[in-house]
């Protein structure tokens, strides 16, 4: 009986390992940087709306931090559609022009909100309109190239 009981928890143990993403393929390299942009960006909305208390070196910190995120997925969509569990609708390598531009857009406003933590004090209201861009910036790529 212990066998039996052994061999079917290894037999399921191995099959739902085999729908894991291998994290150094570019689907699973880019799933983790969006999944650390989603973390650094949800801290920082949530230090300007009030759910986290506001820290002004822990919201620069998170600044650079997102800024540089923003500059490493693209690298991870190869030319032709991988294969695997993708939020990424077909039009990621259909239009990829339109995919391009807008990636740049979010680099361009996460480079503003770094700008914008470079006085100090940092003042919240001061920092609610770059990062209301960045989340505006995010929101336009999803709705064109993310299956929801």
């Amino acid at each position: 009986m212990f066998k039996r009981l052994t061999v079917v928890l290894l037999a399921a143990l191995a099959l739902s390992a085999c729908d894991r993403v291998d994290p150094n393929s570019p689907l699973g390299q880019r799933k983790a940087i969006f999944k650390d942009m989603l973390k650094t960006s949800e801290d920082l909305g949530g230090m300007l709306r009030g759910r986290l208390p506001f820290d002004g070196v822990k919201f620069s910190d998170g600044a650079v931090k997102l800024d540089s995120l923003s500059r490493q997925p693209w690298q991870h969509f190869p030319q032709a559609r991988d294969g695997g569990d993708s939020s990424a609708r077909a039009e990621v390598w259909e239009r990829q022009a339109r995919f391009h531009d807008l990636a740049r857009q979010l680099e361009g406003v996460t480079g503003e909100l770094v700008d914008a933590t470079r006085g100090q004090p940092l003042e919240e209201a001061q920092l609610k309109g770059p990062m209301d861009r960045v989340e505006a910036a995010c929101k336009a790529c999803h709705t064109e190239f993310r299956n929801h």
